[in-house]
């Protein structure tokens, strides 16, 4: 059992450290060939920050864990909206003044809708799957469109200085965006190995420690970025990660899991996880899109809100271990 809590930490911090450099790597080679800072945001960025929820989902998956590849999807989202930008807001209230952010709230309240709708009749087959990635691919070329329509936007300011904080050759780049790929699936071996280990040996499910232990530490990238975005006074690149992995965990990473293992969906996925999913996202609708001509804001009020629903539900999960 401690090579497997051993197992676990080791492989959430090579993820961490892993997924950062491939970050860094993919954004900069992008860069080079092309792409707009708005694209290389919402798309690469966006990509990278959900690339541990990918891979480990996709690796349990074909490890015969479908369960916890369900639970790291939703319980990325659950910990993105209450433990990230709740914590974000507390250290520093967040306006949301950017177009795209208003337009991909109402989005993600949607495919939670979508997802939700196929959790109903208690299973994910490959047909569902397929939906779900069908409409992650519509709303990238959305994404990319609207990069191109509407270049000047609040968000675009905030990645240019992102990638450009950045600055490396392009050989270098692509180095580290290989080595960043390598080890996000080694360390996601590694991380989902000892999560069934230890899941098996306290005789809790894979769906709980995938909602749980395994959901914070892959969320910790965008824990990570959106720390550093307040701390260099880009309130609203926090609120773009979050919404951009949502979109990638509710659509592709659930999508992928689904594809290659269809799976069983117990009950309380949808009367339990699944409605605290959509609850808080309709919360950061409400106050990122604001409401009888309040301008959409998230003060520390609102962000400990959402704090304290994030601790009571992973209480609750915990309290269902102990009993």
């Amino acid at each position: 059992m401690l090579l497997a809590w051993l197992a676990v930490v080791a492989g959430l911090a090579l993820l961490v450290w892993s997924a950062d450099k491939f970050v860094e790597g993919a954004s900069v080679t992008a860069q080079y060939a092309g792409m707009s800072p708005l694209l290389i945001g919402m798309v690469i960025i966006g990509f990278g920050t959900s690339a541990p929820e990918m891979v480990v989902s996709a690796i349990a998956s074909l490890q015969g864990n479908p369960s916890l590849a369900l639970g790291n999807a939703y319980g990325s989202n659950i910990t993105n909206i209450g433990l990230v930008i709740g914590l974000v807001a507390i250290i520093a209230p967040i306006r949301v003044q950017s177009r795209i952010l208003t337009k991909e709230l109402p989005l993600l309240l949607a495919v939670t809708v979508l997802g939700g709708y196929q959790l109903i009749d208690g299973s994910l087959s490959r047909l569902d799957a397929f939906i779900l990635l069908l409409v992650f691919f519509g709303i990238m070329g959305w994404s990319i469109l609207q990069g191109r329509q509407k270049p000047a936007d609040s968000l675009k300011a905030g990645y240019l200085k992102e990638i450009d904080s950045h600055p490396m050759t392009l050989t270098r780049a692509i180095t580290w965006l290989l080595i960043g790929l390598v080890l996000l699936v080694i360390s996601s071996r590694l991380l989902v190995w000892g999560a069934v280990i230890i899941a098996q040996g306290f005789g809790v499910s894979d769906l709980i420690i995938g909602l749980t232990v395994v959901a914070i530490g892959t969320s910790l990238p965008e824990l990570a970025s959106s720390l550093v975005a307040i701390r260099k006074n880009e309130h609203e690149l926090a609120l773009g990660n979050v919404l951009g992995s949502g979109l990638f965990n509710t659509l592709a990473v659930v999508g992928i899991a689904a594809g290659i293992h269809p799976l069983t969906v117990d009950p309380e996925v949808l009367y339990r996880d699944w409605v605290v999913m959509a609850a808080l996202t309709v919360v950061l609708l409400i106050l990122g899109i604001g409401w009888r001509g309040r301008q959409g804001r998230i003060n520390r009020i609102e962000g400990g809100a959402l704090l304290i629903a994030y601790f009571g539900y992973t209480g609750y999960l915990v309290s269902l271990v102990l009993s």
